[in-house]
């Protein structure tokens, strides 16, 4: 168990005496705090210092001046010889909150031998992250991050519920700006790197498809050489596939192409029951059914079992995890009153996701209706990025709804491409999206919702949805 005296030294690098106050795990909300529990106040965090202490936590970390009633310990400082802590709950001072996190979860790591599996790229992380922990969890207790803990706050979080009964750690990295990645993985020295695929997300920031490519290939840059390190790189996305050339670690292609390590064919769409595929490893072939919705899946798929190869797992552990994973991507199926399906994919949206979820569309039998949002983050890709999906969804859908002042792009590529514009509503209200939908839908309508994360366009699918 983590304890005083293991963030004492991680912050100071001097162990101290008397410290072994005991700490469950680490939080950063203070309506998360329980008993035992480390505090850690992030800028507005620090007004829930007696809010987290309420709670049950035990200790904080500040770098602001609290409560005047909280007794604060600085660290900014070597501490007297002989210090006596107070009883808790108190709180400790730092320079910065967030660095004294990263260097706790750091020194923390490195008391554990685990390996640890990094996972980066535009789309695809959370659920190659899912699926491989559960493949992985088939022998070893694997420990992953929860929900979007991805960044420098997340993973530093994740990795304090590291114990010595974990195996294995699967850690989803997310980029935002460069020196993201390359932060998180000297906190958390992954031996295996996962890179999914180079999308537009973050273009906004990063400017260019090449240098969100830059920033992400951080990961194998990070990795130590073969035979310990490992790179699990896309085949089928030219920019991933580059980056075999800046890792000195071992490097294992996935993807379609034949020339890959581990490549799948016979692809298969079984609609809502998954789908069907051939799967190639060296000399061995087997056909498989997995669970996952959507041909887009099988890369998903292919990166969970090149990860499952690497750490030497069997194919029998490999197949019995596909066949029961519980997994799936972010899009949930749910019925309406009229019968229809509705396909919740309303976590967020990028030009990549947005075209996979059209073409699950396509694959499922019914007409077909598109309620898409704008996507956010896309900078220089912003227009070709919506007007890509406009093509697609004038390619696939029967009838099309835009959802406020970005998706106006993509209705008016789907019209640039012959799409009738009778069969497109622009619109800015959610509720006027579920009246225009409830005067619509009819039984064996399938119909896909899908926008970026800040539109909230789950509260549509909410409005649908047949209550059980």
């Amino acid at each position: 168990m983590l304890t005083l005296a293991d963030v004492v030294e991680a912050i100071q690098g001097t162990r101290p005496t008397g410290a072994d106050l005991g700490i469950s795990e680490a939080v950063v909300d203070s309506r998360h705090a329980i008993p035992a529990s480390l505090f850690v106040a992030i800028l507005e965090g620090h007004a829930y210092v007696s809010q987290a202490f309420n709670n049950g936590a035990i200790l904080a970390l500040v770098d602001q001046d609290v409560d005047p009633a909280i007794t604060v310990v600085d660290l900014r400082s070597p501490l007297p010889s002989g210090f006596s802590f107070p009883k808790p709950p108190f709180a400790l001072r730092v320079e910065k909150t967030d660095a004294a996190l990263q260097s706790v979860a750091a020194f923390w790591r490195q008391k554990f031998n685990v390996r640890v599996i990094g996972i980066t790229g535009s789309v695809g992380k959370s659920t190659t992250k899912e699926l491989a922990a559960e493949i992985l969890s088939q022998r070893f207790r694997t420990l992953k991050n929860q929900g979007n803990f991805n960044n420098e706050i997340g993973l530093p979080l994740t990795l304090l519920r590291l114990g010595p009964g974990y195996d294995l750690a699967i850690l989803e990295m997310g980029f935002y700006k460069p020196g993201d990645i390359d932060l998180l993985c000297s906190i958390a020295k992954p031996q295996v790197g996962i890179v999914t695929n180079i999308g537009t997300v973050h273009a906004s920031r990063s400017k260019s498809q090449e240098a969100i490519a830059l920033g992400k290939s951080e990961l194998v840059k990070a990795l130590p050489s073969s035979p310990e390190g490992t790179a699990i790189l896309n085949r089928d996305d030219p920019l991933v596939a580059q980056m075999a050339e800046m890792t000195s670690a071992n490097v294992f292609f996935y993807g379609l192409d034949p020339a890959s390590d581990l490549w799948a064919d016979e692809i298969e769409s079984q609609g809502l029951n998954g789908i069907r595929f051939c799967i190639h490893y060296q000399d061995e072939i087997f056909h498989l059914q997995a669970p996952l919705i959507g041909q887009h899946s099988i890369h998903t798929i292919l990166r969970a079992v090149a990860v499952a190869l690497v750490e030497g797992m069997t194919w029998g552990e490999i197949i019995f995890g596909l066949k029961h994973a519980s997994s799936q991507l972010r899009l949930v199926a749910v019925q309406t009153k009229q019968g229809a399906l509705l396909l919740d994919d309303t976590y967020n949206a990028s030009p990549e996701s947005m075209l996979a979820g059209l073409n699950l569309l396509n694959e499922l039998p019914g007409r077909k209706i598109a309620v898409l949002g704008g996507m956010n983050e896309l900078g220089p890709y912003e227009l070709i990025g919506h007007q890509k999906v406009g093509l697609r969804a004038a390619e696939v859908v029967d009838q099309l709804i835009v959802y406020q002042k970005n998706a106006r792009m993509i209705s008016e590529a789907a019209i640039g491409a012959g799409f009738p514009a009778r069969s497109i509503a622009a619109l800015d209200d959610p509720d006027a999206v579920v009246d225009t939908l409830n005067s619509i839908l009819r039984e064996g309508d399938v119909v896909l919702v899908k926008g970026a994360h800040g539109l909230r366009m789950d509260h549509i699918v909410q409005a649908l949805e047949v209550e059980e």
